[in-house]
């Protein structure tokens, strides 16, 4: 649920008038998760804690949204529907009576990590580019990597569009003499932007994996599996797209990390 104003959760919840609760937030017997709060202050209903005069006000939600995990395969597009008869990320999804949506996008022929929900103001909180939410992919590429190609991409590259791509983080995780594979960590989600990246430097990706999505990892989930998140993984999923969000400064710099090993 995106944040209200806590006068008027106070109010929707039938405690008090939104004036009354207004007065209480005025003379500070009103806090949010143990922390005193002022006029204006906002909070999430669903995961914040409200209390007046110590006491932790119940708070009954007037709906509940589901937040999923999938383990999208190759050959599978990112969409609700195709109007060209393809296979779509909601054939997977047996089970599930809830009308929900893609969090961001995996193309075609990339593989991992897909987030689905029915919570808008979720899903925009995560794919908002303040948000900045960190995403880690596997890439396999050749011919074999070189160190300059590896740093031009880190460091950014123009895209075939006229963009110049941010800064990210590249490890070597494999090094042979016709591939190399990458582990690359983006905070920004431009149109198939690592197979552009890729193509920049003249690099070919034959195989890309997204294995975690800010603090939530892909782990054992098969290809085609899905599963509910955890609420420890919203509430860590929200932190993390708020943090990036009021703390630009941390967004990763020009470089790689982890030596290019050579055979």
């Amino acid at each position: 649920m995106a944040e209200q104003r806590i006068q008027k959760v106070l109010s929707d919840q039938g405690y008090c008038s939104r004036r009354a609760a207004e007065q209480l937030i005025a003379e500070g017997r009103v806090k949010v998760n143990g922390h005193p709060v002022g006029l204006g202050d906002k909070m999430d209903p669903d995961y914040d804690k409200v209390s007046v005069d110590g006491k932790n006000l119940r708070i009954v939600r007037k709906r509940q949204y589901i937040y999923l995990m999938l383990h999208k395969p190759r050959g599978y597009i990112t969409t609700a529907s195709d109007e060209r008869g393809r296979k779509t990320v909601m054939d997977l999804l047996t089970g599930i009576d809830r009308r929900v949506y893609p969090v961001g996008r995996l193309d075609k022929d990339s593989e991992g990590l897909l987030l689905l929900t029915d919570d808008g103001a979720f899903a925009n909180l995560l794919t908002h580019p303040s948000g900045g939410v960190s995403k880690l992919y596997r890439v396999t590429v050749h011919p074999r990597a070189t160190e300059q190609q590896i740093v031009q991409m880190s460091s950014g590259v123009v895209l075939d569009d006229g963009v110049r791509t941010a800064p990210c983080v590249i490890h070597v995780a494999a090094d042979e003499p016709t591939r190399t594979v990458l582990e690359i960590t983006l905070h920004e989600g431009r149109n198939r932007q690592i197979r552009r990246m890729c193509e920049a430097v003249g690099l070919e990706v034959v195989r890309l994996k997204r294995s975690a999505e800010g603090p939530v990892k892909l782990g054992m989930l098969q290809p085609g599996q899905y599963r509910e998140l955890k609420k420890s993984e919203v509430t860590a999923l929200r932190a993390a797209a708020r943090q990036s969000k009021a703390r630009p400064e941390d967004q990763p710099r020009p470089g790689r990390r982890g030596p290019l090993i050579r055979k």
